[in-house]
């Protein structure tokens, strides 16, 4: 089906676009009211991540509602871990928690290779369905966690400020985390090509924790897997998102990948020089900017237009928007971009 509204797939290329592509990390979630209603019809995250007819409306909710250039499956990163073997909870205000966790030889046994279509047919439904209610509106983002990320929680159990036992499990047992890592890999390829099976038009692998490693260890132990990903996945676009790594955009600026996203913290000028010419950059408000008025919003989002202006650009918050921002300053973001020329 031919697309409406394709500029994000145009600006990921580069190829000439009348203007800059806009969407948000998060944007399907607890800014809407609209979303809050969906999700108090069930029991919880996980159980609407899981209801396909349920996660493609809140899919699509943004796209209706802020006039966002794509709408990207409304999911969860830890879904590959609970395919692999390894289930997870949601805690309400504490985040994933898993009651077990990999420790030992006896613990990697008991994990599979996802296969992708059959171990995570919800969420390849889901992005059936919302395909096909979206009728080529607009483009439809898939996306995984990068293994290093997925790895992290798998070994920790929850979230962390330091994920202290997984870098152990890096110096303790290299051998034994590079045989994880790649587990994680093979399943998140074939999670990723069902996805664009299913008419993902885009992929984005989101390394939250990426921050957290040293640079030696970024390069051996996630940069190595995510290049995998990107060298497997040859149908669509694919943007690398990796959160806190300022210290790997040189070497981001290689891999077989279309677009990498910029953080916050990342200066565009200097992350143009370390990437290079023939990337795209996404990104990179500082999603606390939207706490601001009307007027400062818009400030601060021309103020990081004209930084990308004349390089190829996708517009967007430099991590995900924080669920108490109103939705009006969203609102406000997104139409300055869309008024950038």
């Amino acid at each position: 089906m031919q697309l409406q509204n394709d500029l994000l797939l145009r600006a990921a290329k580069g190829e000439k676009v009348e203007r800059t592509p806009v969407w948000l990390m998060r944007q399907a979630g607890r800014i809407l009211p609209e979303y809050r209603a969906v999700r108090e019809s069930v029991s919880g995250f996980i159980e609407l991540a899981q209801t396909p007819e349920l996660a493609a409306e809140v899919t699509i909710q943004p796209v209706d509602l802020l006039g966002v250039d794509a709408a990207i499956i409304f999911s969860d990163i830890l879904v590959i871990p609970e395919a692999m073997g390894l289930p997870y909870e949601m805690v309400e205000k504490r985040g994933p928690w898993f009651p077990n966790t990999v420790a030992s030889e006896a613990d990697l046994k008991k994990l599979r290779i996802a296969d992708g279509a059959n171990d995570l047919n919800y969420v390849i439904k889901a992005i059936e369905i919302t395909k096909k209610n979206l009728n080529g509106r607009v483009p439809l983002i898939g996306f995984a966690g990068a293994p290093w990320t997925i790895f992290a929680y798998m070994i920790e159990g929850s979230g962390s400020k330091t994920f202290s036992k997984a870098r152990a499990m890096l110096y303790r047992e290299p051998a034994f985390s590079h045989r994880l890592l790649q587990m994680i890999t093979d399943s998140t390829i074939n999670y990723l090509k069902a996805q664009i099976e299913a008419g993902a038009d885009l992929i984005q692998i989101f390394d939250s924790w990426a921050g957290i490693l040293g640079p030696d260890q970024y390069e051996e132990f996630s940069l190595r897997y995510i290049s995998q990903i990107c060298d497997a996945i040859q149908d669509v676009p694919k943007t690398v998102f990796a959160k806190g790594a300022f210290f790997a955009r040189e070497s981001m600026g290689k891999l077989n990948c279309e677009t990498i996203g910029l953080d916050w913290n990342m200066g565009i000028a200097e992350s143009r020089k370390f990437i290079g010419p023939n990337k795209t950059l996404q990104g990179n408000l500082d999603p606390a900017a939207l706490y601001g008025s009307p007027e400062q919003v818009r400030e601060a989002t021309q103020n990081m237009m004209e930084q990308f202006r004349g390089s190829r650009h996708i517009a967007n918050l430099g991590h995900g928007v924080y669920p108490d921002i109103d939705p009006e300053m969203v609102k406000v973001f997104i139409q300055t971009v869309k008024d950038f020329r």
